[in-house]
């Protein structure tokens, strides 16, 4: 199943490209398992979902690292109908993804709950979109019972949920909500912004 993000970081300082071309060194160790395009705009990475939410987790922790305010931005696909399969991306969700809503619920903040910090507070917003499924509700509630006991939940807001904590827990909450909810073999996707050290009050 194509599983893949688009994905942009925006450092807040005038040293913008050094701390881009620092971060981007963070990928490395994702090469061999991702396929990794950049233009001018965004850097695509299309890959397994747990490698994919490992290297922008990383790639936004050491841009977040020069203690400037930076801000990773991405939109995140699963299943879409549009792009084809790709090798890279391994099996689809179904062989792991039979349980019920509830038991999916307990294995996501069990998850979140075994995340190694990265000692970087972190905040986020996003959205999940569930496509082209009659049960689509049942799974952003089953989301979002799911969000209210991560952790890391702070608080609704209009069109998305707001996330706060380490960094570590931040990706792993949003790879949990991308990868337990919706159809296993249908279309999911994530509109996220990501911040640290922002300079504006919580």
């Amino acid at each position: 199943m194509f599983s893949g993000a688009q994905v942009s970081l925006y450092p807040m300082s005038g040293n913008f490209v050094g701390i881009i071309l620092d971060a981007i060194k963070a990928l490395d160790p994702y090469r061999d398992r991702l396929r990794i395009e950049t233009d001018d705009i965004s850097t695509l990475m299309v890959g397994p979902h747990d490698v994919l939410f490992a290297a922008m987790r990383d790639l936004f922790v050491s841009a977040a690292a020069s203690g400037e305010h930076c801000v990773l931005s991405a939109a995140i696909s699963r299943g879409c109908p549009g792009e084809p399969d790709d090798t890279i991306c391994g099996a689809g969700l179904s062989s792991s993804r039979a349980e019920p809503l509830a038991e999916r619920v307990e294995a996501a903040i069990a998850a979140v709950g075994d995340t190694v910090e990265t000692g970087q507070p972190t905040a986020a917003q996003f959205s999940l979109y569930v496509m082209g499924t009659g049960t689509h509700m049942d799974e952003i509630y089953g989301c979002i019972d799911f969000l209210k006991r991560s952790g890391t939940f702070d608080r609704s807001k209009n069109f998305c949920t707001k996330l706060r904590g380490d960094a570590g827990a931040i990706f792993a909450t949003i790879h949990e909500a991308f990868y337990r909810f919706g159809d296993p073999e249908g279309h999911v996707t994530l509109d996220i912004t990501v911040s640290a050290n922002s300079p504006s009050k919580a």
